[in-house]
């Protein structure tokens, strides 16, 4: 009697796992580009709910909100292309469709690795997931109030003291904000990975404390990269918090773990 390798059946659940978040990810990028958020009054509160509407979807009313509070005033959004505007919302849509569908994500690939777990390491996951996804925000958050303005402020009056007239392409300033975003989100994850990775004993503790000096380094140096202005200060808003979130991290490996 033929039977399946494992190596094949492996292959398979994988497929069908990958093919399960593509389905969730295409369905919310769909939805935020076919449905919108308007305010509806319902037993004397006004509650926010979706309603149909491909051309304010929410997609575009995000890109309004991010235009409205992170653009320095007189300056508008352009298109240079007749599509622009329409790749731009298509490109929103689907990084929030990536976003959101992380739960999506992070519970198909457990259970595709859960087999080859032993119980103490899917507790480590499931430990680590919501706090995981609070830093992810957390980091979204100061990027978007804290560090976006001021970059994109100094890169305005920087293009100002030369005379020249402003005008940011849609097409290039929102995915540019968007990968800010990401950037910071997924850099704010630095205190899980360096729990996970101890907790799984790849490291001892002792470790981070001993490579404290080229981390310092690192960081620096990641966040002058990431950084698009040449002041030094937006490097600082990148790389302290990435500090602060290293020695978290040391902290609670330290308490949390024994060497």
């Amino acid at each position: 009697m033929y039977r399946v390798s494992p190596f094949k059946e492996y292959l398979a659940d994988l497929r069908t796992r990958i093919l399960r978040i593509a389905i969730v990810v295409a369905f919310i990028t769909i939805f935020c580009m076919t449905f919108g958020i308007d305010y509806f009054y319902l037993s004397g509160y006004e509650i926010p709910l979706p309603y149909p509407n491909p051309v304010k979807n929410i997609a575009t009313q995000l890109i309004h909100t991010m235009s409205e509070n992170l653009l320095p005033k007189n300056v508008k959004l352009i298109q240079f292309t007749p599509q622009g505007a329409f790749v731009t919302q298509l490109y929103v849509a689907a990084l929030l469709g990536m976003i959101l569908a992380i739960p999506v994500v992070v519970r198909e690939m457990v259970r595709f690795v859960g087999p080859a777990l032993y119980q103490s390491e899917k507790a480590i996951i499931k430990k680590v997931t919501l706090p995981s996804l609070v830093l992810f925000t957390i980091g979204c958050l100061f990027s978007y109030f804290i560090v976006i303005p001021y970059t994109v402020d100094f890169l305005y009056k920087y293009g100002e003291s030369i005379g020249v007239n402003t005008f940011f392409n849609i097409s290039e300033f929102i995915p540019f904000i968007m990968q800010f975003l990401l950037v910071f989100g997924l850099s704010y994850q630095l205190p899980i990975i360096m729990y996970a990775i101890t907790q799984f004993k790849i490291v001892k503790p002792i470790f981070w404390r001993n490579n404290l000096r080229y981390v310092i380094i690192i960081l620096v140096i990641f966040a002058a990269v990431i950084t698009p202005d040449g002041s030094g200060i937006t490097m600082w808003f990148v790389a302290a918090p990435m500090l602060l979130l290293y020695f978290a991290g040391m902290m609670i490996t330290k308490w949390q773990i024994k060497s």
